[in-house]
């Protein structure tokens, strides 16, 4: 993925919680910067090699050779020092080199592929330094390698290693890419704190912050792990039945943390109770699974998951952390996916709401992954049925019974909005409606599939946030229930959170808000003063404040997605 493009390490400061750091990124000067003194007559003959290296793309002992990706950045960081080597100096690495070679080799702390920057090759390369004389090929494979590494950990540490435009995920990382040449040379190779320039290229989010930590303390549980499998049962074991596996379970829930390592449990009786249940049911919340302390299918597979999974799912929760938008210029509005969970964020980044939403459904209706901002709320809003679903599900209703559409709430309209049926639909309507020519929309009402209250960032997916009558469907733990568009638990307190500061003083309460959704004008749009960013995300491993880390299943398989297209290393996808 070539990384052109100016810096801008403003970052996500204060997303989900998160605490802002204005610390500036690092931000290349304006005036030229010279090789490092005692590079250009270290060796003679070292430039033409470099400059074939660098002109081919194409490095054979690099663990991914193809680096054509960055062929053009590293021919323009290799010219603006006359080819002359800038890792080497007076015939030995330089600090610089050794201290970027450390960070290249803990990369797995990252959530990175340390064999993507040739981690286990840099002990072999750094003994040909200790005979005398080094060859000039030597020298010219040393430095492009470490340029090629040293670029690739930078700009996937920054902006990740797979552009989310690969799997159509409408988030732009191109505002966030480095100018990388002029970046490695005046803040790395000519660098007075390597390790302070490597640390603020990372994301300064909290929540990727933990998920970091999160990644180690996992990374040191899978090294531990003995996995004992834990046998499935004919049917779910409920609290006070036998369970043979009583011991196994008790050393895996300490283990895993859901089981205190005070806590005495009395395993020898082969009765699942007492304390082994309370355990269970942390672990079930922890693992997007009903709370009901019984041993079902879905817990025992959770129980069962080795740490190597985990591990992955921190890894990918890190990489799409780091695609996320460099600034926002108020807090954003952030929806997880697989949580099924939206965060709104006070002005001192503590969390406003936490609330729970329907995502769209796995197969079919999946809920597209974006940034876009909030403009607009609408009360007692129309529903303008999407062609699809009045092709596919409306118009099979009204063969069957014409009238469906006065019973439902339902309008046929032209392309200009004009009602040309209201109360049933005619063979030929029906017909035109089937074609595209007509289009249906629902009524405002308590029974509208929006509810009474829709969000509006306008984006190229048609999806918002709204209210809904279904309200005993956010009792449900896996929530995947919608055509695409996202419902909210509280509507009406995060239209009045959204609301705030209005201008002519009107005071959007709560219950002002309630009332407007109940008996206000129809389709009444209100705009934001200020536009609210609003993300959609795609984590299924969540490191909260107090340290524990929830993890969700995969219902889109994007994490698969995703897995698979790091498994074939650089070049990555841009």
């Amino acid at each position: 993925m070539p990384r052109t493009s100016s810096i801008a390490l403003s970052f996500l400061g204060c997303f989900l919680g998160l605490g802002c750091n204005s610390q500036a990124t690092p931000s290349p000067a304006q005036t030229a910067v010279s090789a490092p003194s005692g590079t250009v007559a270290d060796v003679a003959g070292v430039a033409p090699l470099l400059q074939a290296i660098a002109e081919s793309g194409n490095l054979a002992e690099l663990h991914a050779p193809n680096f054509t990706d960055y062929r053009y950045l590293v021919v323009k960081f290799y010219q603006s020092v006359n080819y002359a080597p800038v890792w080497v100096r007076n015939g030995q690495p330089t600090p610089q080199a050794l201290t970027v070679i450390a960070a290249l080799e803990n990369s797995v702390h990252k959530g990175l592929n340390p064999e993507d920057y040739d981690a286990s090759l840099w002990p072999q390369r750094l003994n040909a330094f200790k005979s005398s004389p080094v060859s000039a090929d030597t020298i010219a494979k040393f430095d492009a390698a470490l340029t090629v590494g040293t670029m690739r950990y930078i700009s996937d540490l920054h902006i990740g290693r797979v552009n989310p435009r690969h799997f159509q995920f409408g988030i732009d990382i191109e505002q966030k890419k480095y100018d990388l040449p002029q970046l490695l040379l005046q803040k790395i190779v000519n660098g007075n704190d390597v390790p302070e320039v490597l640390s603020e290229v990372e994301s300064q989010l909290l929540f990727y912050k933990r998920t970091e930590a999160a990644l180690q303390t996992y990374q040191n549980l899978a090294a531990q792990e003995k996995l004992v499998t834990l046998p499935d049962a004919a049917k779910p074991v409920a609290p006070g039945e036998a369970y043979a596996a009583a011991g196994p379970l008790a050393d895996r829930l300490r283990f895993l943390g859901d089981l205190p390592q005070g806590v005495v449990v009395d395993a020898s009786s082969g009765i699942y109770n007492g304390a082994l249940v309370d355990a269970v049911k942390h672990f079930q919340t922890r693992h997007g699974i009903t709370p009901d302390g019984k041993l079902g299918k879905d817990t025992i597979r959770q129980l069962n998951t080795p740490m190597s999974v985990r591990v992955t799912q921190l890894e990918d929760a890190l990489e799409r952390w780091r695609w996320l938008p460099p600034n926002f210029t108020v807090l954003p509005v952030a929806v997880n996916i697989p949580e099924f969970v939206l965060r709104v964020f006070n002005p001192d980044h503590s969390i406003a709401m936490r609330m729970h939403v329907i995502a769209g459904k796995a197969v079919g209706h999946q809920t597209p992954v974006f940034a876009q901002n909030m403009r607009y709320i609408i009360f007692r809003p129309y529903w303008n049925v999407p062609p699809s679903i009045a092709r596919g599900e409306i118009v099979p209703h009204l063969l069957k019974d014409p009238g469906y559409l006065g019973k439902k709430g339902f309008e046929i309209t032209d392309s200009s909005g004009n009602v040309v049926a209201s109360g049933s639909a005619t063979p030929d309507q029906i017909a035109q409606l089937r074609a595209g020519r007509l289009m249906v929309r629902q009524k405002p009402a308590a029974d509208n599939a929006l509810g009474l209250i829709k969000f509006i960032f306008p984006n190229d997916n048609n999806v918002y946030l709204h209210s809904t009558p279904s309200q005993t469907l956010f009792s449900q733990t896996r929530r995947d229930f919608s055509h695409g568009c996202i419902r909210v638990e509280y509507p009406a307190e995060l239209a009045s959170f959204l609301l705030q500061g209005q201008p002519n003083g009107q005071k959007w309460t709560v219950d002002a808000v309630k009332a407007a959704m109940q008996s206000g004008p129809d389709n009444q749009q209100v705009n934001l003063t200020t536009p609210v960013p609003v993300v959609i995300l795609y984590i299924t491993a969540v490191a909260e404040e107090n340290g524990e880390v929830y993890f969700f299943d995969d219902i889109y398989g994007h994490d698969k997605s995703l897995d698979a297209v790091l498994a074939k290393g650089p070049p990555y996808p841009g």
